[in-house]
């Protein structure tokens, strides 16, 4: 992950899965198999031994840093004079296909059970892709998940009102069956006590403005931020694996946007996945969401079998 000779001024210190476990002290994994099995994502292999090595110490810290925060935001607003109850907010980076969803499902149930924030919400930024319509005319069909597919000035207007406090804060509703958005505010935000935000490109900066005016990054609004890392060849096998899979199942729903692949033989289907990956997602990986890496505060480094076996935590 980083180059020879360069750890000892690496900004992150560096634990196996086995060094992350002993960290979880005397907290106690309560989360349960069938629990478990509804927040596993397609592909994944996640265990409870892993919940408990991994996610169990990664929620005490997440704890801790929560309740420091809410004290911090309870202070700024006595000074201000004023009442608002301001989410945490957890963003979660990392490639097409390498798990990001299955961990920001399994971090929101693993938070919501620590009595200091028992209302986690989750969402992605999935909703804030232009609709296809735009798109096509704007020539980023081929671009969609790159950054300039995103409207991300209404992403930060999202954010920015969550972290105000607003009571109600609306952002659009994907499909990923439709693979276009299918309702302007279909998903409500009402003041969690902590929101998660996962995306591919969240973590990344945004651009420079001439005239000296700030344009904030998505990341400026996040407490905290996590990368999903695994090493490119492997995510392409688990996008194949996957694409592999869906044409049994999602490509196959009623008004499924790739229900044109789910007939197609295993050798037309590995073949056009592989396509995919190479002209779209690998691209996209390598231009725009690696590079984000290093800007997160922890990276979570998965191996061939989808298992988490180092964690790289900022050095503070």
């Amino acid at each position: 992950m980083f180059e020879t000779g360069l750890q000892d001024v690496s900004p992150y210190r560096s634990f196996t899965a086995l060094e992350w476990g002993r960290l979880r002290e005397d907290a106690e994994l309560t989360l349960t198999e069938d629990e478990l099995m509804k927040l596993r994502g397609r592909g994944e292999t996640v265990s409870l031994a892993e919940v408990e090595e991994i996610y169990l110490p990664l929620s005490r810290l997440l704890n801790l840093y929560v309740e420091a925060t809410q004290n911090l935001y309870g202070a700024t607003n006595q000074f201000l004079g004023r009442e608002a109850k301001v989410p945490f907010v957890i963003g979660v980076a990392g490639s097409v296909a390498v798990g990001k969803s299955t961990t920001s499902r399994i971090l929101r149930d693993m938070l919501a059970r620590w009595p200091s924030h028992p209302k986690v919400d989750l969402m992605t930024t999935d909703g804030f892709l232009f609709p296809n319509a735009v798109l096509e005319e704007r020539g980023l069909m081929q671009r969609k998940g790159f950054p300039e597919s995103f409207d991300l000035l209404r992403l930060r207007r999202f954010l920015s009102d969550v972290k105000s406090g607003c009571r109600d804060v609306t952002a659009p509703e994907y499909s990923h069956e439709a693979y276009d958005i299918v309702s302007e505010d279909g998903i409500m935000v009402s003041q969690p006590d902590i929101l998660i935000v996962e995306g591919l490109n969240v973590l990344q900066p945004a651009g420079l403005a001439k005239d000296g005016n700030e344009i904030p990054f998505v990341s400026d609004f996040f407490d905290f931020s996590i990368y999903i890392d695994a090493e490119a060849e492997v995510i392409e096998r688990w996008y194949i694996d996957r694409f592999m899979s869906l044409r049994e199942t999602a490509f196959r729903e009623p008004g499924a946007y790739f229900r044109r692949y789910a007939d197609l033989d295993d050798a037309e289907a590995e073949a056009t996945a592989r396509d995919i990956w190479k002209r779209i997602n690998m691209l996209n990986l390598v231009e725009n969401v690696l590079p984000t890496r290093g800007r997160a505060d922890l990276i979570l480094h998965k191996s061939e079998n989808h298992q988490i076996d180092r964690v790289l935590l900022r050095k503070i």
